[in-house]
This record gives structure tokens, sequence and C-alpha cells, in this order.
């Protein structure tokens, strides 16, 4: 089931299926992520009860076992979130998707930034390592998961949207609540999505899909590119950096790229550039990253450092 964003999926999901009744949460994992989407609000939104358990750091499958001993009657579902924009490290532990589905209630986990398959298998060879820790979507159910919300955009690549996957009876009651009706997304989005899809289906997803792209550009080509570029300036240079992956996707991880780093913070003229163009200063100097530009468009950058260049 589509959605128009990932927290309508997971408003829709607690208000079909535990409206009155208990949804458990890690302590930990009750998070709020951009545009003040908070998890114990939007539980409070559905008509639900949130069940803390655990600690904010350490959270084992007997927390969720004791508040479903307490009161199982009164438990509609257990729902794990990844917190997908900031990571705790140190003295943690968390319940696996496994663990949860020995407890005897529907679990439903909100993976958030729309990885689908840890495998990966749209990419050339082994998944990319800093995806070590990010969830996907076919492996929640696999462990055990009812339902997996996640968004269309971000990891996904798509359209800004909330997908709901899992046990077809559970969908089928998203599908009949009166909030799926205001929740769902216009056509347009749909058609997106469905392009996105095909993509993914067609292994065609590295070509298609601008991240993926992204992602799949060999560290060596981004370094011939960068020296190629620094080379006709003689205030450049091409120097190795770390690319973000960003919008709320895998926090703390990084990929290894090359920059064109330009002396001197050149931010607002590469701007006014046409096309403009987007860098990142720090220290006194202009940093930009390759792996985030389509070498069709090394052109456009050569152009601006022209402009800019004495």
């Amino acid at each position: 089931m589509v959605v128009n964003n990932n927290a309508a999926a997971v408003l829709l999901v607690t208000a079909a299926l535990a409206a009155g009744r208990q949804v458990v949460v890690s302590r930990g994992e009750s998070v709020e992520i951009g545009g003040s989407f908070r998890v114990p609000e939007v539980i409070e939104q559905s008509n639900a009860q949130l069940v803390d358990v655990g600690t904010t750091n350490r959270t084992r499958v007997a927390d969720y076992r004791r508040a479903l001993t307490r009161s199982k009657a009164d438990v509609a579902m257990v729902l794990k979130v990844h917190p997908s924009n900031y990571r705790v490290e140190g003295f943690v532990e968390d319940t696996s998707v496994a663990q949860l589905a020995t407890l005897g209630t529907t679990v439903v986990v909100d993976i958030g930034s729309g990885l689908i398959d840890a495998s990966c298998p749209w990419l050339p060879g082994a998944p990319p390592a800093w995806l070590a820790d990010e969830p996907a979507a076919r492996q929640c159910i696999a462990a055990g998961a009812d339902l997996v919300t996640f968004s269309g955009d971000k990891l996904f690549g798509g359209p800004q949207a909330g997908i709901i996957v899992g046990r077809a009876d559970l969908i089928e009651q998203c599908t009949r609540h009166p909030l799926a009706r205001a929740l769902r997304p216009g056509g347009l989005v749909l058609g997106a999505l469905q392009s996105t899809a095909l993509s993914y289906l067609d292994r065609t997803a590295v070509t298609d899909i601008a991240f993926w792209s992204m992602v799949a550009r060999p560290i060596e080509s981004l370094h011939t590119r960068a020296e190629a570029i620094a080379a006709r300036y003689p205030s450049t240079r091409a120097v190795p950096t770390e690319a973000l992956p960003g919008a709320g996707s895998a926090p703390g991880a990084t990929m290894p790229s090359f920059a064109v780093q330009l002396a001197g913070d050149h931010m607002t003229g590469l701007r006014a550039a046409s096309p403009p163009i987007v860098a990142r200063a720090r220290d006194g100097m202009t940093y930009l990253d390759l792996r985030s530009v389509d070498p069709a468009d090394d052109d456009h950058l050569v152009a601006a450092l022209a402009r800019i260049e004495p």
C-alpha cells in the first residue's frame, strides 16, 4: 500500500491496527525525525496508547515480553523504529526483528529510509560497506516482521511517498480505514513510484535512479575526473574526501570520494552559475564532490570555475 509519506504510513498502520489498544516501543526508538515527526505523538494521534520499554541505550527482548505479560490482551503490536537520522554508540543493545517475532504478537518495523534488499542485487559486486547497519525491507519480512513501512524517496530513490508492505490481511485493514483516503498520494506520485519499482525489478536501478548511479561510481573514475578538472586551474587540486548518503539515511556513514578543492569560499559565485552549482566550504576552501556530480555535468563545473579563476 502507498500513502503520501512514511509518517503517514506509521500513522495509518497504528490507527488501523491499534486504535484503543497498546503499542509497545523501545525507549531508544521513540524518535523525532524531520518536520517534528515524533513517534509518541503519531501513536497518540492514532488513538493508540504508547507503552515504553527498556532504556534509551539498551532494550532486550525480555523488556518486551514483560510488557506483553502484564497486559497481553491490550497490546495490539510491537513497533520497532529505525533511528535513521542519528546514531547511539557505546554501551548499547537492541532487539532484533527475529527476536520480536517470537513474542506472539503483531510486529511492525519502520525502517524509514527505504532500503528494499540488503544484498543490493541491482548493484555490481558486493553491497557497499556503509550499508552494513541499515535495515532492509526484504530481510525484515524474512525475519518475521508482519508489516514494514518505509519512504519512497531516500534510499529507495523515487518520489516522496510512504510504502507499507507485509501481510495481506493487515494491509487490507489499512486500506479499509477512513484515513486511507485522506493519506493516499496522487497519480503522478504513483506513476513515478511505479517507474522506480520497475527499475529495481529490471535490475536497471544503477543507471535509472540517480542515487544508486552516484553510489556505484568507482573511486578511480572520480579521481580521474577530479584530476582532469583541477589540472586546468592553478589554485585547484584533486583531493580525497568522504561523501554522505544524506536525506535522513545511514547516520554517520560515509563513502570514499574525490573532490575538486578550490582556495577560498566560492559558494555564492558557484550558486550564481547557470545551472547553479551547490558546493561546500570548510576552513577557507571550497569543495566540489564529484560523486554527487553526473559526469555529463563536468563541463558546467569547468565553465563555472573559469569565471571564478583569475
